[in-house]
């Protein structure tokens, strides 16, 4: 910035003859300040830089909420992409292009880890999921109709690749009503087509995540049932720098802004719990 000063100083000009011409001088002075005021602006994004995100299903309209919020604090572009987490932990082992992953358990960013496929000492947890039993339609979505048994499919997450799906098939064995509604139930690969079965009407209730629910609006929500976190073990959602992104400075302040009050509130706004 001062090599840019001391050059639009050096015009060439007489002094006393910009004084006598005030409109040259005053167009010059204009010129500059715009100059200046592009330079200024180019030094403030100069480092600015995007962030490539393996985000969870579930987190996804979160995630891009948190990326806006992201961008205007820090100039830095949050990119997201999204689907289960057992998929992604597979494409990151495959050493795919991402430079964070937001889970939607604990053990899969772990297991990167340890397996030397993301940064150690960089895993956190930043937030913890809620099961919910939906009915869009509306009526008493609580244990008892699960018990009743009065409906064709109940739609649940995969439980070998979704976490969601792991967790509402502990809870339903919890309820012990497992095996009585094996034959009702609809898998989705992952959370979202989950939630898109029971949204859709292929199945009329479903085991989906509260922050999916709570996207959807007052007027769209339907009626949910929260389901006991004791049902279940916990959803704990973490997040990890992924090894090839090790000196990637955007992508640690990203991780760095997930874990501030700001990042923290946009999360409990959709339906997660926060350390």
């Amino acid at each position: 910035m001062r090599v840019l000063a001391r050059r639009c100083s050096l015009t060439g000009r007489d002094p006393k003859r910009d004084r006598q011409r005030p409109g040259r001088h005053w167009r010059a002075n204009a010129a500059f300040g715009a100059l200046w005021a592009w330079a200024c602006l180019s030094a403030a994004h100069a480092f600015a830089d995007e962030v490539r995100a393996a985000v969870a299903t579930n987190f996804r309209d979160v995630a891009a909420e948190l990326g806006s919020a992201f961008e205007t604090a820090t100039g830095h572009t949050l990119l997201v992409a999204s689907g289960s987490t057992g998929k992604l932990h597979a494409q990151i082992a495959g050493h795919a292009p991402f430079d964070v992953f937001l889970s939607a358990d604990a053990g899969s960013p772990a297991r990167l880890e340890q397996a030397g496929h993301a940064v150690p000492g960089t895993r956190f947890t930043y937030a913890t999921g809620r099961l919910v039993l939906w009915s869009p339609s509306g009526g008493d979505p609580g244990p008892e109709r699960l018990a009743a048994g009065a409906f064709r499919h109940l739609a649940i997450a995969n439980p070998d690749l979704a976490p969601y799906g792991l967790a509402a098939m502990q809870a339903l064995e919890a309820l012990g009503l497992a095996g009585q509604l094996d034959g009702k139930l609809v898998f989705g690969e992952n959370i979202g087509q989950a939630f898109a079965f029971v949204q859709t009407g292929n199945a009329e209730i479903g085991l989906v995540a509260l922050s999916q629910v709570i996207a959807l609006g007052e007027g769209l929500a339907g009626q949910y049932w929260l389901v006991p976190a004791s049902l279940h073990e916990p959803i704990r959602q973490d997040a990890v720098l992924l090894a090839r992104s090790a000196e990637n400075e955007a992508a640690r302040a990203f991780l760095e802004f997930l874990q501030g009050s700001e990042a923290r509130a946009i999360i409990r706004q959709g339906g997660y719990e926060t350390p």
